[in-house]
């Protein structure tokens, strides 16, 4: 295998993939138990199997299909007796699994893929040569993996639970129970004509584009206090506990991804208001307001409701901004509106 930059190796030069080896590690395996047997281990009904795989999010298997372990009993057994204890219900720990699925697949894919960019950029192999390689050695730093996992997830509850403590505590007495719980600031940013420039690229160049948005949203965004709430292509939907911090956010990152020459230009919006969070995700109406201002924003700029606009003229940040008022839109689902333009005040050392 040559090191030598700009040489390719090729899949003809890697060993034959081990990988049914790293799988039976990965579920101590190999498997031993069809769906009928796992249940009589585990001591529950073929239906609670059925239903913990399908939370999972892997596909049903067959009555006489071979594919669990004793990993597999352990994990049954485990909501087995968290749903004996009453601490929750059925709904509560499909609902729970569900989350782990969805989030553990595209933590894996994220993984994996990152891992095949690295074999090839480094190593210079080509897709196929790389993947086999990441194939090759996929179980050798799981435990790494995993205690990373574990550690990013406890920090993760512990910042949330300060956040939920710091917010009840605030609270209105008189707060009204049919209102939406969270008060928060909330955006989206949107890379401009996304869809017909990626038919220009090539897959290096696609990746580039990708990444390189996606992981200077992450770094601005948490790096200012707010988090993100989910990607969706070409756009980037942030949310941060309050205006200030959201307005910070959103000009700052404005900047950030205007400076880096391999990006496409960009707009946002950026608003105020009340939503309640579902499955990792946010509703409430001020989303969809949120999504209609960015829809017409000018590339490079950052767009704001009235509302929103006068509430950030009245805080303690209001100096460090320019609020410019654009001529009246008709928005579709919104109606006629006034949206106003963000812009961060530049100061004599800009």
């Amino acid at each position: 295998m040559s090191d030598a930059p700009g040489d390719k190796s090729s899949a003809r030069d890697l060993p034959a993939s081990s990988v049914d080896a790293h799988v039976n590690r990965l579920i101590d395996g190999p498997a031993t138990m069809t769906v009928a047997q796992l249940a009589e281990t585990a001591g529950v009904s073929r239906q609670f199997v059925r239903t913990f795989w399908r939370a999972m999010g892997f596909a049903n298997v067959d009555a006489d299909d071979v594919v669990f372990t004793d990993a597999d009993v352990r994990a049954v057994k485990m909501w087995k007796r968290l749903l004996e204890s009453g601490r929750i219900d059925e709904r509560t720990a499909v609902s729970l699994l569900r989350a782990e699925s969805h989030i553990t697949d595209r933590l894996v894919l994220w993984q994996i893929e990152a891992l095949v960019d690295d074999a090839a950029r480094r190593l210079h192999l080509d897709d196929t040569s790389a993947r086999l390689l990441i194939l090759s050695r996929i179980s050798d730093d799981y435990e790494l993996l995993t205690e990373q996992l574990a550690y990013a997830w406890r920090r993760q509850l512990a910042a949330l639970a300060l956040r939920i403590d710091a917010e009840v505590g605030e609270r209105r007495a008189d707060a009204l129970d049919d209102e939406l719980p969270l008060v928060r600031a909330l955006g989206f940013v949107d890379m401009v004509s996304y869809t017909s420039r990626s038919l220009e690229m090539n897959v290096a160049q696609l990746s580039e584009l990708v990444q390189g948005f996606e992981f200077t949203c992450r770094d601005v965004i948490t790096t200012l206090g707010g988090r993100i709430v989910k990607t969706i292509g070409d756009a980037v939907l942030y949310i941060a506990d309050d205006l200030p911090t959201g307005a910070a956010i959103v000009t700052n990152l404005m900047e950030a991804l205007r400076a880096d020459p391999r990006l496409l230009p960009v707009r946002a919006s950026l608003v105020h208001g009340r939503v309640v969070s579902h499955s990792g995700d946010i509703f409430g109406p001020i989303v969809n307001v949120a999504s209609r201002l960015c829809d017409i924003a000018e590339p490079a700029t950052v767009v704001m409701d009235e509302r929103s606009a006068a509430l950030l003229a009245t805080s303690d940040v209001r100096d460090d901004y320019v609020l410019t008022h654009l001529p009246l839109r008709q928005v579709h689902g919104l109606g006629t509106i006034t949206p106003v333009q963000l812009e961060r005040r530049l100061s004599d050392d800009d």
